[in-house]
């Protein structure tokens, strides 16, 4: 499984990346939307970004994959917004957007997990590889006054 020192270097990596292409290179991966998502600590309370893919849409909502590459453990990014489900997330290098995330109910990841797994055969893969069901999470813009 990925250490987190190895999950931070890829991150870096990815930062690079953008980075050096001035943004041009690094939003799409694996034919997926890239997006930074910034959650609260829930130790430290400061913003902690992460970069991840976004493999499938539920309606309006982005969905993202808490595998850790198919570790034991939850990746800290969702254990943070477990505790605070208010995000921030840049989306294939746009504007920052205020988000709620929300974990998938067991009937939106039955609907929703197939077809990621099918679609992209590495998340099926590190189901494989836990005993821990892989949470989906879904992200939500938050809509301003009177809309």
């Amino acid at each position: 499984m990925p250490s987190d020192f190895s999950l931070k270097a890829m991150n870096s990596a990815h930062r690079f990346l953008l980075l050096v292409t001035g943004g041009r290179v690094g939003w799409r991966a694996m034919g997926m939307p890239v997006l930074e998502l910034t959650t609260t600590g829930r130790k430290s309370g400061e913003k902690r970004s992460t970069m991840l893919t976004a493999p499938a849409m539920d309606g309006q909502s982005y969905v993202i994959v808490a595998s850790r590459g198919g570790d034991d453990r939850h990746p800290a990014w969702f254990l943070n917004l477990r505790d605070d489900p208010h995000v921030e997330v840049v989306i294939q290098g746009g504007p920052k957007r205020q988000m709620i995330a929300r974990i998938a109910t067991p009937e939106q990841r039955a609907r929703l997990w197939p077809e990621i797994a099918k679609r992209y055969p590495n998340y099926a893969g590190y189901q494989t590889k836990t005993e821990r069901e892989i949470p989906l999470v879904l992200l939500d813009a938050v809509e301003a006054p009177g809309t």
